[in-house]
């Protein structure tokens, strides 16, 4: 699908996913419909999602890491997605530099970087090392809630 300038002016003003259809519309100089033809479009083709995101600090007892993995066989996409299917993986990156996936994983009490480690990162083959960051402070960091 092809990504216009009225799709990004239309995903601009979806950015706190409550902008009515009829407001984007009428500050675009557009119909309603189209508006609405191509958001689901775009939901469609997997280009947008609109959801509610939260801010982990705001959250009692919740935390953010950032883990680099490095990998033993460089099957990049295949271990990128097995990541993706663990507990309390928000998203994955493979990346370039020291490590070959950026993993960033919520955290909350009952689910920590223990339980992480020995009860979803074990189930996965060829994982050479990990070297993990916690966020004890955050700007702009903002995730799904998927505990």
């Amino acid at each position: 699908m092809k990504i216009d300038e009225t799709n990004i002016k239309i995903i601009k003003y979806l950015r706190n996913g409550r902008e009515s259809y009829r407001n984007i519309a009428d500050e675009l100089g557009i119909t309603e419909n189209t508006v609405r033809s191509r958001v689901n479009k775009l939901i469609e083709e997997g280009i947008l999602d609109i959801s509610g995101v939260v801010d982990p600090e705001a959250i009692s007892g919740h935390r953010i890491a950032f883990v680099g993995v490095k990998l033993a066989k460089l099957d990049l996409v295949k271990k990128g997605k097995e990541f993706s299917e663990l507990r309390g993986v928000v998203s994955v990156s493979v990346v370039t530099g020291r490590f070959d996936l950026i993993v960033i994983v919520l955290l909350k009490e009952g689910f920590n970087l223990l339980e992480f480690y020995t009860n979803e990162v074990y189930k996965l083959k060829d994982v050479r090392s990990v070297e993990t960051f916690v966020v004890y402070k955050g700007y702009n960091l903002k995730v799904p809630y998927i505990l």
